[in-house]
């Protein structure tokens, strides 16, 4: 007896980098607390513009929120740490995670880079890292940071590998607490995302947008980037989240500072 299979649609197994996405989301189950919010960003981009037509590098604006980022982790030490068996382990050094998509195969996937010693690092430094990321030929997960080992873990000892990975020191220290991540440059309207993460501060880039913003008596034309700050609620609470933010974006929206030091 013939038996008619059903049609419309396919079924085709999960890949290793896939199944590692899905045990990397499955770790978020942390209390988080979220700010949406707008920042100013008219006068480092019209300075990173400036560079480049002076014959000077063109800068990743990433790059740029990255060593931001850093300046303003020196300042708030606490918030680069995690917790471990009942204990709170401060990093001396930002390292900061920074989310690259690349293509293995027929998928596009994230890896993250770790940016080490950001504290230490020039906005060039930080820049070259991550372009260094980006053009990274290799067509396996974990070729940025030789660790394509990941791959030979079973796909059902993946959770559990994350899990532990999550809590060690070792790991901690070379990928960080803190995460970037840009997917605003995919849209055309105002967007903030929401994430999903266990890093201890996980910024997300949001869409660009130009503004009328009441300044100097009048409105003026702004670039406004969306930004989602996440924090782990574990270790940060309200108050000091709030003036982590805006110390970090004063110095992103300065732009003179930061830019200098590159």
């Amino acid at each position: 007896m013939n038996v008619k299979r059903p049609s419309g649609y396919r079924s085709v197994p999960l890949s290793m980098n896939r199944k590692m996405v899905i045990a990397s989301v499955a770790m978020n189950k942390r209390s988080a607390i979220h700010s949406l919010t707008e920042i100013d960003v008219t006068e480092p981009r019209r300075l990173i513009r400036e560079i480049q037509e002076k014959g000077g590098p063109k800068i990743s604006f990433t790059a740029y929120l990255v060593k931001c980022l850093a300046v303003a982790l020196k300042n708030h030490p606490d918030l680069n740490s995690f917790i471990r068996r009942n204990r709170l382990i401060l990093l001396e050094d930002v390292c900061i995670s920074v989310l690259v998509e690349r293509e293995l195969g027929d998928e596009r996937v994230p890896e993250p880079v770790g940016i080490q010693a950001a504290q230490n690092k020039s906005l060039i430094q930080i820049h070259e890292e991550i372009r260094a990321a980006q053009a990274n030929e290799g067509n396996k997960l974990g070729d940025l940071t030789g660790s394509t080992w990941i791959r030979l873990i079973p796909g059902f000892l993946l959770k559990t590998f994350v899990r532990i990975a999550d809590r060690n020191i070792a790991m901690a220290k070379r990928y960080g607490k803190v995460a970037v991540t840009a997917v605003g440059m995919f849209s055309k309207t105002d967007t903030w995302f929401i994430p999903h993460g266990t890093a201890t501060v996980l910024l997300t880039i949001g869409s660009i947008s130009k503004k009328q913003i009441w300044r100097n008596d009048q409105f003026e034309a702004r670039e406004m980037l969306h930004v989602t700050a996440s924090f782990d609620h574990e270790i940060v609470d309200g108050a000091p989240a709030a003036r982590f933010l805006k110390q970090f974006s004063e110095l992103v929206e300065s732009g003179n500072e930061m830019l200098a030091v590159g």
